[in-house]
């Protein structure tokens, strides 16, 4: 793939696994006992054991700050960004961040971080566990491009998690629109709810149509999948496969990230 995603991922289908952050403070399942140092200790322990696995990539994001937000508290930006400074010197493959849902707070965090790409939901109408979900992709870019951050790649997410689009238009016809009208430098394809997988029919029909923009998948990818998955997709995020027993909230399972990895190589030909 040629433009920022191919400069930044040298792997052909990159994987691309979480870091996911607990929950932050001023969210309702902060562990307060804990406090940053606990935050600190489990991002450094998953980082580590993804980076050991051989991932290609990885992406720090709030998946614990629930209920979920379209405007964070800027307590849960600093968190992030004092966090990820602390292992940043630890990260040996390209990096991206996602503040959920929350375009402009993930703009500011990839500035302040040194992030190479950022994923977040930017354009669409959605109904959603949030209420209205009306996100707005070109503040963000014009956002992302007064931060001095032109070179950070957007990966726009245009099936959104826990909601439903009130744009009544094809999953085809919405990914060839947001291509055009709002210049992705990648598609993601998700299913309905985080850890819950994209429907291949879904990638296939998106990625018919936008040839020449990388298309991955952005939920549900498995052990068992991933090889169906990486024939048709540009790449993969991954988390909760990752994880002890296969749930989100639990930390990175070394050895499950180790056979995701070697499934994955093998599948892409490596």
């Amino acid at each position: 793939m040629s433009g920022k995603f191919g400069k930044i991922f040298k792997t052909r289908k990159p994987v691309i696994a979480m870091v996911h952050f607990g929950a932050l403070p001023g969210a309702p399942l902060h562990d307060a006992d804990a406090g940053l140092e606990g935050l600190l200790e489990g991002v450094r322990n998953d980082l580590k054991a993804l980076q050991e696995a051989g991932v290609d990539a990885v992406m720090f994001g709030n998946e614990n700050d629930r209920p979920y937000e379209f405007k964070v508290d800027a307590a849960s930006t600093a968190t992030m960004a004092y966090i990820i400074g602390q292992v940043r010197h630890e990260i040996t493959v390209p990096f991206g961040v996602n503040v959920l849902w929350d375009p402009m707070a993930t703009m500011a965090l990839a500035a302040a971080t040194g992030a190479v790409f950022a994923r977040e939901i930017f354009t669409g109408t959605h109904a959603s566990d949030m209420g209205m979900w009306l996100p707005d992709a070109g503040a963000a870019m014009r956002y992302r491009d007064r931060l001095g951050r032109r070179d950070l790649a957007l990966m726009y997410n245009i099936s959104a998690e826990f909601a439903w689009s009130l744009d009544q238009r094809s999953l085809p016809d919405r990914a060839r629109s947001a291509v055009f009208s709002s210049i992705p430098d990648a598609i993601l394809v998700s299913g309905v709810i985080t850890g819950e997988a994209a429907a291949l029919s879904d990638l296939e029909a998106v990625k018919r149509v936008v040839p020449d923009v990388p298309v991955l998948a952005n939920t549900g990818v498995k052990h068992a999948t991933v090889a169906d998955v990486l024939k048709i997709a540009d790449g993969c995020v991954v988390g909760s496969s990752l994880k002890v027993d296969g749930n989100t909230w639990n930390p990175v399972d070394p050895a499950r990230a180790r056979d995701f990895m070697d499934k994955a190589r093998k599948a892409r030909g490596d």
